[in-house]
């Protein structure tokens, strides 16, 4: 049995004592190089959470739960998830770098901003210049930088369960046959759901054999006449679970720690396909589907689906007539740019409810995979609930999706229990970014210099550390091509309308500069500011506000953000 981590503070703190009596000689904060930190110093500092887990050679288990496409109002409706956030830490100002699938997975799997680990977009777009997808991913150095090596050279064994990047995908070789996708350094078990579990049933999945090689397992859709029991044994939301109970069966006892990264498909929405007769967009499981003819029946967890209503979209149909965005020129004068949201508002308030609902139905699954995770892993291993990105549905205007700057889309849940974690909430601005080096450093293991996130291990058990005060977004707009996934046509469809921006966010508003030049070759940029005295981004109050202090200083970090060093991108935080 491994030890508990209370253990492991109480010989941190006899350490300190032996310091404070003279009978400890501290030597200098170790430092290690980081592979390919261009411009960058090559020294790491490890962090206090790296000196306290190394007095010892046992570390903690960790699992991360990642869902996808999960907006905020979602979490209230799961009985395990608001237990979590009771019992653990929970970040209130928690973000993601760029609200975008593909980019927001590669930056959290490295802990850099998309400028560094140039995953810009879903799909790769040229072919041979990939700007997304599994083709940019591998193709630009970042399977090396994930995190997940710098944990197995700690000493840990990794897994991963789920939805991986986007377009990494099984091919078909000349005679037909489907061909594995790579096999993905850094992970010792490897049970990556394919694109297929987008829809809930139908889809293959990855497993290592003995030999350490990348095969595929089919999960075939079961026939209508099946069961519901049945139907939900191959939902994919529970074959996730179902991986991630025996890697943890298969390691909890294990000498060595693990890290297991569960990465679930809901409640994104599915792709054309569905299973037949469940025609929305949003498929729960079986259990928790409402009856046919009972929209606001089925199981929506701590609430009655009927308690669900568009109020608590915040935001929900705000008018954009006043969310254009402004020129400015030299001496400071504004004028008034092309507005950009000018898609259809196709969403009717009848469908944006029915998805609101299924959404919630959607993620009662996820909720019981994560009592069941708790329970299994135990009380000593540090749990961590988040999300790729937000989701809008109504809110802006913009119908259903995702991508644009704003607090729904951007915003995600940050809940971690775990071993001496002290239950409340922080206020710190947390990027996803910040999961890697937090991962590697309550493992005990060095930073790379080329991350550009910082660790907030040392917040778990320190609810009023001082952290970060700003968080930056960045945003790369592309024309949808085939394979994307993200273009919520079923809510209406807008990734492909949204600029390219940069964007920096702290207590007082947010500024968004956004290129209105879709071509990729000029420059054509324009500002977003908003002030949070209403809970959403309710007015563009660039023009009237960008000479005050706040938006002063918003500018002036948002123009050294741009293109920024991993040391830079750190240091614009605090």
């Amino acid at each position: 049995m491994k030890p508990t981590w209370s253990a492991l503070l109480g010989v941190a703190l006899l350490a300190v004592v032996a310091l404070v009596v003279g009978l400890l000689v501290a030597g200098p904060k170790t430092v290690v190089a980081g592979p390919a930190a261009a411009g960058e110093s090559s020294a790491a500092v490890a962090e206090p959470a790296a000196e306290l887990a190394a007095t010892t050679d046992e570390h903690p288990d960790i699992v991360l739960i990642l869902m996808d496409d999960f907006s905020l109002e979602l979490l209230r409706t799961m009985p395990e998830a608001t237990k979590m956030a009771a019992e653990g830490a929970t970040y209130q100002n928690s973000f993601v770098i760029d609200s975008l699938c593909c980019p927001s997975r590669a930056a959290l799997l490295t802990g850099q901003t998309p400028h560094h680990t140039k995953v810009l977009t879903n799909t790769q777009n040229d072919p041979e210049h990939p700007v997304g997808g599994w083709s940019a991913f591998q193709r630009y150095g970042n399977l090396e930088k994930q995190f997940s090596i710098g944990l197995q050279e700690a000493g840990y064994t990794t897994g991963f369960v789920g939805k991986f990047i986007n377009a990494y995908e099984a091919s078909v070789d000349p005679d037909g046959n489907r061909v594995p996708p790579p096999k993905v350094p850094g992970w010792d078990s490897w049970n990556a759901l394919l694109g297929g579990a987008y829809g809930g049933w139908g889809y293959q999945s990855t497993f290592l054999d003995d030999d350490g090689e990348v095969r595929l397992r089919h999960h075939p859709q079961p026939p209508t006449s099946a069961t519901p029991a049945v139907k939900d044994a191959a939902y994919a939301t529970n074959v996730t679970r179902d991986y991630a109970l025996a890697f943890i069966e298969d390691h909890r006892d294990d000498e060595e720690p693990y890290f297991l990264e569960i990465a679930a498909y809901g409640p994104h929405s599915r792709l054309g396909r569905h299973y037949p007769g469940l025609e929305t967009w949003f498929p729960p499981a079986f259990a928790d589907q409402a009856p046919a003819g009972d929209p606001a029946g089925g199981n929506c967890g701590r609430f009655d689906c009927a308690e669900l209503t568009l109020a608590d979209l915040v935001g929900y149909d705000d008018d954009r007539q006043d969310n254009a965005p402004t020129y400015l020129h030299r001496g400071g004068r504004t004028s008034p740019a092309p507005a950009w949201r000018t898609n259809k508002v196709s969403l009717s308030a009848e469908t944006a409810l029915s998805q609101y609902r299924d959404r919630a139905r959607m993620v009662q699954s996820i909720d019981r995979m994560v009592t069941q995770v708790r329970e299994a892993a135990g009380d000593d291993a540090y749990i961590v609930l988040t999300s790729d990105n937000g989701f809008h549905l109504g809110q802006h205007q913009l119908n259903g999706g995702k991508g644009a700057p704003y607090d729904s889309d951007t915003r995600v849940p940050l809940v971690v229990v775990g071993p001496d974690v002290v239950p409340g909430e922080r206020s710190q601005f947390v990027n996803n970014i910040d999961l890697a080096p937090t991962f590697l450093d309550i493992a005990g293991a060095p930073i790379p210099a080329y991350v550009s996130g910082s660790s907030f291990a040392d917040t778990l058990s320190r609810t009023r550390l001082p952290g970060p005060r700003y968080a930056f977004f960045e945003h790369t707009y592309a024309k949808a091509h085939p394979g994307e996934v993200d273009l919520d046509r079923g809510s209406g469809g807008t990734i492909d309308i949204i600029p390219s921006y940069i964007a920096v966010r702290g207590s007082q508003g947010l500024l968004v500069r956004f290129d209105l030049d879709k071509s990729w070759k000029g420059t054509d940029h324009a500002y977003e500011l908003y002030r949070y005295d209403r809970p959403w981004e309710d007015r563009n109050v660039f023009a009237e506000d960008h000479a005050k202090p706040y938006a002063r200083e918003l500018m002036r970090r948002l123009e050294a953000y741009e293109g920024c060093a991993p040391a830079v991108c750190r240091a614009l935080t605090r």
